[in-house]
Protein backbone atom coordinates (compact mmCIF):
# COMPACT_ATOMS: atom_id res chain seq x y z
CA UNK A 1 0.00 0.00 0.00
CA UNK A 2 1.25 3.59 -0.67
CA UNK A 3 -0.04 6.60 1.19
CA UNK A 4 1.30 10.14 0.51
CA UNK A 5 1.29 13.11 3.15
CA UNK A 6 -0.98 16.08 3.72
CA UNK A 7 -1.97 18.57 5.62
CA UNK A 8 -5.18 21.29 6.97
CA UNK A 9 -3.65 24.23 8.15
CA UNK A 10 -3.61 25.59 10.64
CA UNK A 11 -6.72 27.65 11.22
CA UNK A 12 -7.62 26.02 14.36
CA UNK A 13 -4.89 26.53 17.02
CA UNK A 14 -3.85 25.18 20.45
CA UNK A 15 -4.65 28.20 22.00
CA UNK A 16 -7.69 30.02 23.48
CA UNK A 17 -8.45 33.96 22.49
CA UNK A 18 -11.22 35.75 24.58
CA UNK A 19 -12.54 39.20 24.15
CA UNK A 20 -15.55 40.90 25.75
CA UNK A 21 -18.45 40.80 22.92
CA UNK A 22 -19.63 43.91 21.72
CA UNK A 23 -23.73 44.30 23.21
CA UNK A 24 -25.61 46.51 20.44
CA UNK A 25 -28.38 47.95 21.95
CA UNK A 26 -31.36 46.05 22.46
CA UNK A 27 -29.89 43.01 21.03
CA UNK A 28 -27.22 41.31 23.86
CA UNK A 29 -25.40 38.40 22.65
CA UNK A 30 -25.53 34.90 23.05
CA UNK A 31 -22.69 35.12 25.78
CA UNK A 32 -20.68 37.35 27.10
CA UNK A 33 -17.43 36.19 25.67
CA UNK A 34 -16.79 35.54 22.19
CA UNK A 35 -14.07 32.53 22.29
CA UNK A 36 -11.41 31.85 18.95
CA UNK A 37 -11.23 27.97 18.37
CA UNK A 38 -12.67 27.13 21.21
CA UNK A 39 -11.81 23.22 22.07
CA UNK A 40 -14.68 21.09 23.52
CA UNK A 41 -15.01 19.39 26.78
CA UNK A 42 -13.56 16.23 25.42
CA UNK A 43 -10.52 17.96 23.58
CA UNK A 44 -9.94 20.99 26.38
CA UNK A 45 -8.66 18.35 28.88
CA UNK A 46 -6.18 16.71 26.37
CA UNK A 47 -5.35 20.06 25.68
CA UNK A 48 -4.37 21.67 29.29
CA UNK A 49 -2.82 17.91 30.30
CA UNK A 50 -0.12 18.43 27.38
CA UNK A 51 0.56 21.89 28.52
CA UNK A 52 2.00 20.32 31.50
CA UNK A 53 4.10 17.62 29.55
CA UNK A 54 1.30 14.87 29.68
CA UNK A 55 -0.01 12.60 27.27
CA UNK A 56 -1.70 10.33 28.77
CA UNK A 57 -4.95 11.96 28.49
CA UNK A 58 -4.71 12.80 24.39
CA UNK A 59 -4.17 9.15 24.49
CA UNK A 60 -6.97 7.86 25.67
CA UNK A 61 -9.19 10.75 23.86
CA UNK A 62 -7.63 9.34 20.39
CA UNK A 63 -8.41 5.62 21.82
CA UNK A 64 -11.86 6.61 22.50
CA UNK A 65 -12.86 8.38 18.87
CA UNK A 66 -10.49 4.95 17.24
CA UNK A 67 -12.90 2.40 19.08
CA UNK A 68 -15.92 4.21 18.64
CA UNK A 69 -15.19 4.80 14.79
CA UNK A 70 -15.91 8.41 15.70
CA UNK A 71 -13.93 9.36 12.94
CA UNK A 72 -15.29 13.34 12.25
CA UNK A 73 -13.90 13.76 16.04
CA UNK A 74 -11.18 11.88 15.92
CA UNK A 75 -10.10 13.88 12.62
CA UNK A 76 -10.47 17.30 14.59
CA UNK A 77 -8.85 16.11 18.04
CA UNK A 78 -5.84 14.98 15.84
CA UNK A 79 -5.17 17.97 13.84
CA UNK A 80 -5.77 19.63 16.90
CA UNK A 81 -2.96 17.70 18.82
CA UNK A 82 -0.97 17.92 16.12
CA UNK A 83 -1.05 21.70 16.69
CA UNK A 84 -0.58 22.01 20.18
CA UNK A 85 2.42 19.92 19.44
CA UNK A 86 3.72 22.30 16.26
CA UNK A 87 3.90 24.51 19.36
CA UNK A 88 4.93 22.64 22.27
CA UNK A 89 6.63 19.63 21.16
CA UNK A 90 8.05 17.72 24.70
CA UNK A 91 4.89 16.48 25.70
CA UNK A 92 4.06 14.60 22.14
CA UNK A 93 8.14 13.37 21.55
CA UNK A 94 7.61 11.34 24.99
CA UNK A 95 4.41 10.00 24.20
CA UNK A 96 6.00 8.64 20.73
CA UNK A 97 9.13 7.72 22.63
CA UNK A 98 6.81 5.66 25.01
CA UNK A 99 4.57 4.34 22.54
CA UNK A 100 5.81 3.90 18.97
CA UNK A 101 3.62 1.48 17.36
CA UNK A 102 0.48 2.99 18.84
CA UNK A 103 -1.71 4.43 16.14
CA UNK A 104 -2.62 7.68 17.99
CA UNK A 105 1.02 9.15 18.18
CA UNK A 106 1.69 7.75 14.59
CA UNK A 107 -1.25 9.93 13.24
CA UNK A 108 -0.27 12.89 15.34
CA UNK A 109 3.12 12.50 13.73
CA UNK A 110 1.75 12.57 10.52
CA UNK A 111 -0.10 15.69 10.87
CA UNK A 112 2.31 17.36 12.53
CA UNK A 113 5.20 16.53 10.02
CA UNK A 114 2.88 17.66 7.18
CA UNK A 115 1.72 21.13 9.29
CA UNK A 116 5.43 21.47 8.95
CA UNK A 117 6.13 20.87 5.47
CA UNK A 118 3.43 22.72 3.86
CA UNK A 119 4.45 27.03 4.35
CA UNK A 120 7.86 25.93 2.98
CA UNK A 121 8.39 26.94 -0.92
CA UNK A 122 9.84 23.20 -1.16
CA UNK A 123 6.50 21.95 0.10
CA UNK A 124 6.22 19.04 -2.41
CA UNK A 125 10.03 17.87 -2.09
CA UNK A 126 9.53 18.31 1.82
CA UNK A 127 6.05 16.10 1.77
CA UNK A 128 7.37 13.26 -0.38
CA UNK A 129 10.36 12.84 2.38
CA UNK A 130 7.74 12.88 4.78
CA UNK A 131 5.68 9.86 3.49
CA UNK A 132 6.62 6.95 5.06
CA UNK A 133 4.97 8.80 8.10
CA UNK A 134 1.19 8.74 6.60
CA UNK A 135 1.77 4.68 5.44
CA UNK A 136 2.58 3.93 9.00
CA UNK A 137 -0.45 5.74 10.36
CA UNK A 138 -2.67 3.96 7.87
CA UNK A 139 -1.48 1.00 8.58
CA UNK A 140 -1.47 1.38 11.97
CA UNK A 141 -5.33 0.69 11.98
CA UNK A 142 -6.54 -0.08 8.68
CA UNK A 143 -9.89 1.13 9.66
CA UNK A 144 -9.07 5.12 9.89
CA UNK A 145 -10.01 7.26 7.11
CA UNK A 146 -7.92 9.98 8.71
CA UNK A 147 -4.76 8.64 7.43
CA UNK A 148 -6.27 9.12 3.72
CA UNK A 149 -7.70 12.18 4.52
CA UNK A 150 -4.04 13.37 5.18
CA UNK A 151 -2.88 11.52 1.93
CA UNK A 152 -5.45 12.94 -0.21
CA UNK A 153 -4.57 16.43 1.44
CA UNK A 154 -1.12 15.41 0.81
CA UNK A 155 -2.11 14.47 -2.92
CA UNK A 156 -2.43 18.26 -3.38
CA UNK A 157 0.34 19.62 -1.81
CA UNK A 158 2.58 17.61 -3.93
CA UNK A 159 0.57 17.94 -7.11
CA UNK A 160 -0.07 14.58 -7.49
CA UNK A 161 -1.62 13.27 -10.68
CA UNK A 162 -5.59 12.70 -11.34
CA UNK A 163 -4.97 8.87 -11.20
CA UNK A 164 -3.03 8.64 -8.09
CA UNK A 165 -5.82 10.82 -6.28
CA UNK A 166 -8.47 8.89 -7.52
CA UNK A 167 -7.03 5.77 -6.31
CA UNK A 168 -6.88 7.26 -2.66
CA UNK A 169 -10.03 8.82 -2.73
CA UNK A 170 -11.37 5.73 -3.32
CA UNK A 171 -9.57 4.09 -0.55
CA UNK A 172 -10.72 6.92 1.30
CA UNK A 173 -14.39 6.70 0.62
CA UNK A 174 -13.99 2.61 1.62
CA UNK A 175 -13.42 3.39 5.13
CA UNK A 176 -15.84 6.34 5.58
CA UNK A 177 -18.09 7.02 2.89
CA UNK A 178 -19.38 10.08 4.27
CA UNK A 179 -16.43 11.52 6.42
CA UNK A 180 -15.98 15.27 6.14
CA UNK A 181 -13.12 15.38 6.16
CA UNK A 182 -12.17 13.60 2.91
CA UNK A 183 -14.66 15.32 1.28
CA UNK A 184 -13.24 18.56 2.00
CA UNK A 185 -9.63 17.34 1.08
CA UNK A 186 -11.55 15.66 -2.35
CA UNK A 187 -12.92 19.62 -2.96
CA UNK A 188 -10.12 21.35 -2.15
CA UNK A 189 -7.63 19.31 -4.83
CA UNK A 190 -9.98 19.61 -7.64
CA UNK A 191 -10.20 23.53 -6.83
CA UNK A 192 -6.50 23.45 -6.63
CA UNK A 193 -6.00 21.56 -10.21
CA UNK A 194 -9.27 22.63 -12.19
CA UNK A 195 -9.13 26.19 -11.03
CA UNK A 196 -11.92 28.64 -12.10
CA UNK A 197 -13.89 25.56 -12.84
CA UNK A 198 -16.45 25.99 -9.99
CA UNK A 199 -19.50 24.19 -12.00
CA UNK A 200 -17.33 20.92 -11.51
CA UNK A 201 -16.74 21.65 -7.50
CA UNK A 202 -20.50 22.70 -7.47
CA UNK A 203 -20.80 19.35 -8.77
CA UNK A 204 -18.95 16.99 -6.71
CA UNK A 205 -20.29 18.85 -3.74
CA UNK A 206 -24.05 18.44 -4.51
CA UNK A 207 -23.73 14.84 -5.09
CA UNK A 208 -21.67 14.20 -1.90
CA UNK A 209 -24.10 15.84 0.34
CA UNK A 210 -27.21 14.38 -1.93
CA UNK A 211 -25.76 10.71 -0.96
CA UNK A 212 -25.03 11.78 2.72
CA UNK A 213 -27.67 11.70 6.12
CA UNK A 214 -29.17 14.58 6.48
CA UNK A 215 -26.94 15.25 9.73
CA UNK A 216 -24.00 14.67 7.87
CA UNK A 217 -21.15 17.43 7.64
CA UNK A 218 -21.16 16.81 4.01
CA UNK A 219 -24.70 18.49 4.01
CA UNK A 220 -22.48 21.65 4.48
CA UNK A 221 -20.20 20.70 1.28
CA UNK A 222 -21.86 22.60 -1.38
CA UNK A 223 -21.90 25.76 0.89
CA UNK A 224 -18.06 25.17 1.69
CA UNK A 225 -18.14 25.29 -2.59
CA UNK A 226 -20.22 28.36 -2.64
CA UNK A 227 -17.60 29.81 -0.29
CA UNK A 228 -14.91 29.24 -2.94
CA UNK A 229 -16.72 30.54 -5.06
CA UNK A 230 -17.08 34.15 -3.32
CA UNK A 231 -14.07 34.32 -2.53
CA UNK A 232 -12.39 33.25 -5.84
CA UNK A 233 -13.23 35.88 -8.45
CA UNK A 234 -12.42 33.71 -11.28
CA UNK A 235 -14.11 31.78 -13.79
CA UNK A 236 -17.62 31.28 -14.82
CA UNK A 237 -20.12 32.22 -13.27
CA UNK A 238 -22.19 30.18 -11.02
CA UNK A 239 -26.47 30.80 -10.78
CA UNK A 240 -27.44 32.54 -7.95
CA UNK A 241 -30.32 30.10 -7.45
CA UNK A 242 -27.18 27.49 -6.93
CA UNK A 243 -25.71 29.38 -4.32
CA UNK A 244 -28.68 29.82 -2.38
CA UNK A 245 -29.75 25.92 -2.36
CA UNK A 246 -25.91 25.05 -0.93
CA UNK A 247 -26.92 27.87 1.79
CA UNK A 248 -30.47 26.23 2.55
CA UNK A 249 -28.81 23.14 2.94
CA UNK A 250 -26.02 24.58 5.34
CA UNK A 251 -28.64 26.11 7.32
CA UNK A 252 -30.91 23.06 7.62
CA UNK A 253 -27.57 21.18 9.25
CA UNK A 254 -27.05 24.16 11.33
CA UNK A 255 -30.19 24.20 12.98
CA UNK A 256 -29.94 20.50 14.01
CA UNK A 257 -27.11 21.05 16.14
CA UNK A 258 -27.37 22.75 19.20
CA UNK A 259 -26.92 26.63 19.14
CA UNK A 260 -23.87 27.93 20.61
CA UNK A 261 -22.02 24.42 20.33
CA UNK A 262 -18.31 24.57 19.49
CA UNK A 263 -18.34 21.40 17.60
CA UNK A 264 -20.41 22.91 14.25
CA UNK A 265 -18.81 26.64 14.90
CA UNK A 266 -16.27 26.46 12.06
CA UNK A 267 -19.19 25.65 9.82
CA UNK A 268 -21.37 28.22 10.83
CA UNK A 269 -18.68 30.86 10.73
CA UNK A 270 -18.17 29.78 6.86
CA UNK A 271 -21.98 29.72 5.98
CA UNK A 272 -22.29 33.01 8.05
CA UNK A 273 -19.44 34.68 5.44
CA UNK A 274 -22.06 32.76 2.93
CA UNK A 275 -25.35 34.34 4.06
CA UNK A 276 -23.75 37.45 4.05
CA UNK A 277 -22.41 37.71 1.06
CA UNK A 278 -25.53 36.70 -0.51
CA UNK A 279 -27.08 39.46 1.06
CA UNK A 280 -29.51 37.33 3.20
CA UNK A 281 -29.64 39.41 6.50
CA UNK A 282 -31.88 37.67 8.41
CA UNK A 283 -30.34 34.13 7.71
CA UNK A 284 -27.12 35.71 8.60
CA UNK A 285 -28.30 37.37 12.70
CA UNK A 286 -30.19 33.95 13.25
CA UNK A 287 -27.14 32.09 12.27
CA UNK A 288 -24.86 34.37 14.64
CA UNK A 289 -27.29 33.54 17.61
CA UNK A 290 -26.39 29.37 16.48
CA UNK A 291 -22.69 30.41 16.72
CA UNK A 292 -23.27 32.18 20.04
CA UNK A 293 -19.59 32.81 21.41
CA UNK A 294 -18.01 30.43 19.26
CA UNK A 295 -15.75 32.60 16.43
CA UNK A 296 -13.01 30.39 14.43
CA UNK A 297 -10.32 31.52 13.06
CA UNK A 298 -11.37 30.30 9.67
CA UNK A 299 -12.72 31.99 7.49
CA UNK A 300 -12.08 35.15 9.11
CA UNK A 301 -7.98 34.98 9.26
CA UNK A 302 -8.38 34.90 5.45
CA UNK A 303 -9.44 38.58 5.46
CA UNK A 304 -7.78 39.97 8.42
CA UNK A 305 -4.94 39.82 10.46
CA UNK A 306 -6.93 39.95 13.73
CA UNK A 307 -9.98 37.37 12.95
CA UNK A 308 -11.65 37.93 16.30
CA UNK A 309 -11.61 41.29 15.90
CA UNK A 310 -13.10 41.24 12.68
CA UNK A 311 -15.48 38.86 13.71
CA UNK A 312 -16.68 41.09 16.70
CA UNK A 313 -16.58 44.04 14.35
CA UNK A 314 -18.86 42.55 12.03
CA UNK A 315 -21.18 40.84 14.53
CA UNK A 316 -21.63 44.97 15.81
CA UNK A 317 -22.41 45.42 12.75
CA UNK A 318 -25.02 42.73 11.79
CA UNK A 319 -27.19 43.22 15.16
CA UNK A 320 -27.40 47.08 14.75
CA UNK A 321 -30.78 47.96 14.90
CA UNK A 322 -31.14 49.15 11.44
CA UNK A 323 -29.39 47.25 8.56
CA UNK A 324 -26.75 49.60 6.42
CA UNK A 325 -24.14 48.47 4.11
CA UNK A 326 -21.16 47.15 5.13
CA UNK A 327 -17.91 49.42 5.63
CA UNK A 328 -15.45 48.40 3.04
CA UNK A 329 -13.61 45.68 4.06
CA UNK A 330 -16.02 44.58 6.57
CA UNK A 331 -17.24 41.80 4.12
CA UNK A 332 -14.19 41.09 1.63
CA UNK A 333 -15.19 39.78 -1.63
CA UNK A 334 -12.45 38.20 -2.34
CA UNK A 335 -9.60 36.47 0.35
CA UNK A 336 -6.37 38.48 -1.02
CA UNK A 337 -4.13 37.72 2.25
CA UNK A 338 -3.97 33.76 1.68
CA UNK A 339 -5.26 31.54 -0.87
CA UNK A 340 -7.38 28.51 0.48
CA UNK A 341 -7.12 26.55 -3.10
CA UNK A 342 -3.23 26.71 -3.24
CA UNK A 343 -1.84 28.22 -0.22
CA UNK A 344 -1.68 27.35 3.45
CA UNK A 345 -4.75 28.59 5.21
CA UNK A 346 -3.68 27.10 8.65
CA UNK A 347 -4.24 23.77 9.91
CA UNK A 348 -7.80 22.59 10.31
CA UNK A 349 -9.33 23.93 7.69
CA UNK A 350 -12.61 22.02 7.77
Amino acid sequence: MVVTMALLPSFIRPTRMTRRSLRPAGRPPTGDEVVLDAPDDRLSPALVAAGRGEYRAAAELLAATRAGAEWENHDRYARRLAAFARSRPEWFEAWRANAPEDPAPLLVGAQLAVDRAWPSPARAELLREVSPLITAAARADDRDPVPWRIALDHARGSRAGHRYFEELWEAAVRRAPHHYGCHVAALRYLATFRHGSHGACFDFAERAAQDAPADSPVQALPARAAFGYLTDGRGPEVPRARLHAAADRALALSARFPAADPWPAEIRNKLLYVLLRLDRWADARAELGRIGPYATSFPWERFAEDPLGHFLRLREHLLAAAPAPAPAGLIPVSADRVGEHGGHAGSGDH
